[in-house]
């Protein structure tokens, strides 16, 4: 029910570092392709929550988060944020370092597309 703070949390540092490596004069590849993972990271984070909204465990009143409701609603938020958002975020960041690294080896010409 809030596995999607950890990567909307990344997603903001994300737009921050992108903002600021904007303003540099020189950009290696990763900051050149910062709005990639920018991307999936708004964009997973948006998916998860229009799926929390439709099955419920999002509300539109307080507390926001069904889960918190209930005895012992934090500590299930926290472990779903450890045990589901982290590796979320983790993998989504392996994901853009392998499509970054895989673009550079195919501009210095070592991998054909």
């Amino acid at each position: 029910m809030s596995c999607f703070i950890v990567p909307l949390i990344q997603s903001v540092a994300t737009t921050a570092a992108r903002k600021h490596s904007q303003k540099k004069t020189t950009q290696n590849a990763w900051t050149k392709n910062l709005p990639k993972l920018e991307l999936m990271l708004w964009g997973g984070s948006a998916m998860l929550i229009v799926d929390h909204i439709i099955n419920g465990e999002i509300t539109w009143q307080y507390p926001f988060f069904t889960a918190l409701g209930q005895q012992g609603g934090l500590e299930i938020m926290l472990s779903e944020m450890l045990s589901v958002g982290v590796p979320m975020s983790v993998v989504i960041t392996l994901i853009y370092t392998y499509l970054v690294y895989r673009d550079s080896k195919v501009k210095e010409g070592v991998i054909k597309r």
